[in-house]
This record gives structure tokens, C-alpha cells and sequence, in this order.
């Protein structure tokens, strides 16, 4: 497995270029940016990663796209594994791959093509095994649905001050009218206000938010019972079924490895 600076590589003659790396519980890799978009695997690990327009929480066999010259954070909860495609940004364009950061499945066939990436040469041949090889990943990201696990954060002031201190404490008790009060505005116009900014309500927001933080609590193995309650979810049973409308699954699914 290959781990190398990205910044001392990534002008290279290749339209794609891996690595992997390996990170111990609480790595905090700080605000950077890349000249080619990345394609962030965890393997092992959930990973927190944040911008200024918002937070996405990636869980094990998942993926983060991360569009060029996008400054990020990259928080490892648990120990981690990563392996990470490099894609030159007039690639990423024609081949229609987003230009916001989403998270991805990973089906089990981009798991092994990016597994396998990590073993080549930097300079692969042009037009062989290899060169074929990269391309299909790019084919193969490009197909990966996205998943809801990211909570973009608001412009204004108040409202920016009020997602940062939820985010780091997030929790479902506080009544809306109260929430409101607490950043000085009537319910009606934060809740107009904070959907034009976010392009979601109040309520999905926050539910989101505290989905993402139950991911990282699930992952460094606390019992579901103590997150819901933690979150403030009347029932252990009220936090299933809402993670699941979210998810697609039971938090004891969803974080199994395939």
C-alpha cells in the first residue's frame, strides 16, 4: 500500500492517482485543499469532515467526493483506514461527477478497485491493465448513489452560531418556539429564514444532525439505549425507527462491514 504527500504528487501525467493511509483514533488532519477532486474511502473508522458550507459524517464502506480546491477538516473517530482517488477536476467535470461534496455508497466493487489502486505505480502505463483499471473507478463513482449524511450550515450569524453549538452538542429536547427565542427572531422567520439557507427544515436538520453524531457514538461501540437517550429521544425504539426513515436501515445494520 502506497501513502505519499498528495501535495508532492498530484501534478503527475495521470488523469487518476491513489492512496491509502492509515490514521490512529482522534487524527485530525487540518483545513487543506487539493488541486484534483477526491474521492475519501474509509474502510475502518467514521470520519468527520467540514467545510465552511457545512459537515458530512462518513461511516465505514462509505465515501466522501470532495470537489478540487474545496478547503476541509478531516476528524478520524475510531482507528482508521483510507484509500483516496485523485481525479483531475476537467475529468471529474466531463464526466459529470458532482460539484458539491456528497457522500457515496461504495458498492462492492469500488471497495476492491480502490483497494487495488493503492498498489499502483504513480505513472501506470497509458492504455493497459492499470490505465483501465483507473478509469472504471471514475465509471464507478460516478454510478454511487448519494446518502443524506451531511448538515450544511446557514450564512447567518445567529443562525451559523446556533448550528455549530447543536452540531457539537446536538439534541432532539428544545422546543422550536424556544430555539427561536434563543436567536432573538420569531419561529415563522427563522423558520423561513433557516430553510432558505439550508434547503431544509429546522426539524431535518437538527434530526440529521443528530444522526450523524449517533453514527460516531455507534462506532466507538455505545450502547443504542445511552445515544437515544443522550440525544434526547423519548425511547431507544423512537431513536430506531427514525434512524432507519433516515438511513434505510436498523443502527444495527448499518454499520456492519460488508
Amino acid at each position: 500500500m502506497r501513502n505519499i504527500q498528495i501535495k508532492d504528487y498530484e501534478n503527475i501525467p495521470r488523469s487518476v492517482m491513489a492512496t491509502g493511509n492509515s490514521y490512529s483514533d482522534g487524527t485530525t488532519l487540518q483545513r487543506h485543499s487539493h488541486l484534483r477532486c477526491q474521492c475519501l474511502y474509509a474502510i475502518t473508522g467514521v470520519l468527520t469532515v467540514t467545510t465552511n458550507k457545512g459537515s458530512w459524517v462518513v461511516p465505514p464502506r462509505r465515501a466522501l467526493w470532495i470537489p478540487s480546491s474545496i478547503e476541509h477538516e478531516v476528524y478520524m473517530n475510531g482507528y482508521t483506514q483510507t484509500r483516496s482517488v485523485y481525479i483531475q477536476t476537467n475529468i471529474a467535470i466531463a464526466t459529470g461527477l458532482s460539484s458539491n461534496c456528497i457522500v457515496i455508497n461504495v458498492s462492492s466493487l469500488l471497495h476492491e478497485l480502490l483497494c487495488a489502486a493503492v498498489d499502483l505505480p504513480l505513472e501506470y502505463t497509458l492504455g493497459g491493465r492499470d490505465d483501465y483499471l483507473m478509469q472504471l473507478i471514475i465509471a464507478e463513482i460516478a454510478r454511487m448513489p448519494e446518502l443524506p449524511l451531511n448538515t450544511p450550515l446557514p450564512q447567518e450569524p445567529r443562525l451559523i452560531q446556533l448550528c455549530q453549538q447543536l452540531l457539537q452538542t446536538p439534541s432532539m429536547e428544545m422546543d422550536l418556539d424556544c430555539i427561536a427565542k434563543k436567536v432573538g427572531m420569531s419561529r415563522r422567520n427563522f423558520t423561513r429564514l433557516f430553510r432558505i439557507q439550508t434547503g431544509m427544515s429546522f426539524g431535518h436538520w437538527r434530526q440529521q444532525a443528530c444522526m450523524l453524531a449517533a453514527l460516531n457514538r455507534m462506532e466507538l461501540g455505545q450502547p443504542i439505549t445511552n445515544i437515544a437517550m443522550e440525544l434526547g429521544y423519548t425511547s431507544s425504539s423512537a431513536f430506531t425507527a427514525a434512524f432507519r426513515r433516515l438511513l434505510g436501515a436498523p443502527p444495527t445494520v448499518y454499520l456492519q462491514k460488508k
